[in-house]
Order: structure tokens, then C-alpha cells, then sequence
């Protein structure tokens, strides 16, 4: 049954499969790119034909897949490459019609599930992600004004980035909806002037953005809270809210856009940053949703903006970045795998596997799979911000010395 579905949904490239009974077979037309794995068990060749946008992760955690040479971003990158083109799984074909059909249930999220969702991934041991992020710990996608920065250049370009599409001045006040641990909102009191309030919902994020704050000497201008979003009440001059949009659940758009409005003044700017997808609405992968990010799902512009519409504010820049997400996740990958041994001291082998998996896939998926990133800026009033979008570049590149000859 295996062999017969990779025969239909595997049309372009090369893909090598070696089965538990000995027998190796190859699928695809032979152009372009080649890929393989082995499989172990007839109880994981099985799984593949039942679920296996669940179980192909899951047996690559227990060893009962292994890529061939080790090559598992390819072997990804090649699966994701025909699914995209049209090439079907009729099984996962169905399962995805479910899941896009329970997506609603999936994806509820009220402050204490919201709360439960972020501590599985954010409240890991933090020396885990001192060890494959930059030095200031930004989890989300970085910007790479030409393809070559190092992931500390490009995560310092991003902060730029966003600064500049506030227009944010000395003195003004900042809320940053889903902090991380701090660096945003530390960047943006040291080399601004803001006052900022970070708030997330991750016990070991805030500890750690406090201590950071201490450290800095900037405790007085930068605070952070435990805080779920919907209870902020106290209009700022700028809101900013970098990868937490992804968590928010489609049944929140409107509650979350209209925290924005409440708690914007009515000059001021927001800047929603977000992992989305080209190919309109979908669902989480179930083995993303099962491991690493519980009720967390990328929305399609076209299921963000009638709720932006719907709260009074005005779309007043939007801006794809297409790659930028898999060169930072290149780097992550590096990183984790240069680590991985004081990793598994950590934790342990099928955490790392785990965590390999989810990077690799993740790079694959803003490769091959459809993802990209967009950054959605936000205002009360149509005259808020200057008529183009040069102050943006102007600001960027005061800022960024380096970049002044147009790079």
C-alpha cells in the first residue's frame, strides 16, 4: 500500500526507499533533486500509510526512519516539493480535510490554555536556546538585507527593520505583545528612548527578561509582565508584536485586533510580524501541533485582514519577506548541530531528534512548503504617518551606517 501511494504522490525528483523486507525502490521522474530514507519496521511502514503527516516525524524521533546519509533536510525538501505541486496522499488528503474542519476546536484559546500552550515550548531549560539562537535570544525571523549577514547582523537588522515602520520617537510608550526574552524591547528602550512594557506568558521568558532589564541598567524604562493580551488596558503610543501572532487562534483575530485599537492612541502605530502562508487557508501539520506548538497555527492574509477591517484600524504597510524565515532557520540548524551534545545533556536523544526534526522541517516549509513571513503595520488614523514609505528607509539607514549605499 506504501509503495502504491509514494507511486502517485511522488512525480518529480528522485526518492530512494528502503523497506524492512530488504527491497529498495525509487519513485519519481529521476530530475532534479534526490532524496531517501530507510525504514525499519513493517509497524513504521504502516504508520506511513495511515498518518503520516503524524508519523513520519514520530519515526524519525524513535529511530524507525533514518534518512539516507543523514540527509534530512532534503528528504523534506523533496516531499514538500511534490506535495505543493499537486502531488497526492490520498489518506493524508482526508486527514487534512478533517483537520481543516476542526481547526476552530483546535486552535481555542483562552488565556489558561494559552497559558498551558506557551509553557510546552517557551518554558524549555533556557540554556537551550542560548545554545542555537543569537546573543540576544530572538526567536523569530530574522532580516537579511542582502543574504550574507551572520544571524546576529540579520536578528539586529530586523530590530531596525521594525523600528523604523513604528516611526517610533524619544519618550513615547511601547507595548510589546509577546516579548520573547526581552531583546525587542530592550533594543528599542537603549537605542530609542521608548518606554516599553513587554508582557508574554512564559514564566522563564519573563525571568529572564528581568534579569536582563537589571543587567542593562534600563529596569526603569523597560518593565515586563506576566500578562495575556486581552488584559491590557492603558493606551501607548506604539504597539509591536514580533512571532506571538501565530499562537493568538483563528476564533481571536477580531479580540486580539481590537485590543490593538483600545490600546492604541489615535496617532499611534502597531507592527504585527507573523509566519504566514501563500496558498491561502489551511491547518497545522499534527505532528507540529503535537510537539512543538500545541493550538499555534500560520494564517493566510486573507483570514488576518477582514478582522483588522472589522476593528477600525487601517492596513498601512504590509510587507512580505520571502526566504528570510529559512536562512535564519539555516543558521539555527547549524547552530543546534554544533551543540547537540551539551543538548542532550539537557534533555535527551529523542528530544534532539525531536528538535532536528522541527528545525529542518520548519527551513523546508519556507523553502518548498509555502510559508513566508509578513509584517502588517497598523494605525486609528489614515494621516498618522507620512504619505510613502521613505521615512522607513531613511530611518533604516540612520540606524545603519552601513547600509547607506543602498544595499
Amino acid at each position: 500500500m506504501l509503495h502504491a501511494m509514494l507511486s502517485r504522490a511522488i512525480r518529480h525528483g528522485r526518492l530512494t526507499v528502503h523497506y524492512p523486507d530488504g527491497r529498495i525502490r525509487h519513485y519519481g521522474d529521476g530530475e532534479g533533486p534526490e532524496a531517501g530514507f530507510r525504514i525499519l519496521t513493517r509497524r513504521a511502514e504502516w504508520r506511513l500509510v495511515t498518518n503520516p503527516g503524524l508519523t513520519f516525524g514520530e519515526s524519525y524521533m524513535d529511530g524507525s526512519i533514518l534518512p539516507l546519509e543523514g540527509r534530512l533536510l532534503e528528504l523534506l525538501e523533496l516531499l514538500m516539493a511534490n506535495w505543493v505541486h499537486g502531488s497526492t496522499h490520498p489518506v493524508e488528503q482526508v486527514l487534512a480535510l478533517w483537520r481543516r474542519g476542526r481547526r476552530r476546536i483546535d486552535q481555542f484559546n483562552p488565556a489558561p490554555r494559552a497559558r498551558r500552550n506557551v509553557a510546552h515550548h517557551y518554558d524549555l531549560n533556557g540554556r537551550l536556546y542560548a545554545l542555537f539562537l543569537d546573543r540576544d535570544r530572538q526567536y523569530s525571523c530574522a532580516y537579511y538585507p542582502t543574504g550574507a549577514e551572520t544571524l546576529e547582523e540579520a536578528q539586529a537588522a530586523k530590530k531596525r527593520h521594525i523600528a523604523a515602520k513604528l516611526r517610533l520617537q524619544p519618550g513615547q510608550e511601547v507595548l510589546d505583545i509577546g516579548c520573547g526574552w526581552g531583546g525587542l524591547a530592550l533594543t528599542l528602550a537603549r537605542d530609542h528612548g521608548a518606554h516599553v512594557t513587554g508582557i508574554t506568558l512564559s514564566e522563564e521568558q519573563l525571568a529572564e527578561a528581568r534579569r536582563r532589564a537589571e543587567e542593562a541598567g534600563l529596569a526603569d524604562r523597560c518593565r515586563f509582565e506576566l500578562m495575556d493580551y486581552r488584559d491590557w488596558t492603558r493606551p501607548v503610543d506604539r504597539i509591536v508584536s514580533v512571532g506571538m501572532f501565530e499562537h493568538v487562534g483563528i476564533t481571536n483575530y477580531p479580540a486580539f485586533f481590537r485590543t490593538i485599537h483600545r490600546a492604541l492612541k489615535p496617532d499611534g502605530v502597531a507592527l504585527v510580524h507573523a509566519i504566514g502562508r501563500c496558498d491561502g487557508p489551511g491547518s497545522t501539520n499534527p505532528w507540529l501541533a503535537k510537539y512543538i506548538f500545541p493550538g499555534g497555527y500560520s494564517p493566510a492574509l486573507s483570514e488576518v485582514l477582514p478582522a483588522v477591517e472589522r476593528s477600525g484600524l487601517f492596513a498601512t504597510d504590509i510587507e512580505i519577506l520571502r526566504l528570510h524565515y529559512a536562512l535564519t532557520l539555516r543558521e539555527w540548524r547549524r547552530r543546534f548541530a554544533a551543540n547537540r551534545d551539551a543538548i542532550q545533556s539537557l534533555y535527551d536523544e529523542r528530544f534532539c531528534r525531536m528538535f532536528e526534526f522541527y528545525l529542518a522541517a520548519s527551513e523546508a516549509s519556507f523553502r518548498r512548503g509555502g510559508l513566508l513571513n509578513w509584517q502588517l503595520q497598523l494605525t486609528r488614523r489614515l494621516d498618522a504617518l507620512p504619505l510613502t514609505r521613505d521615512y522607513m528607509t531613511e530611518a533604516e539607514r540612520a540606524l545603519a551606517p552601513e547600509f547607506s549605499d543602498g544595499r
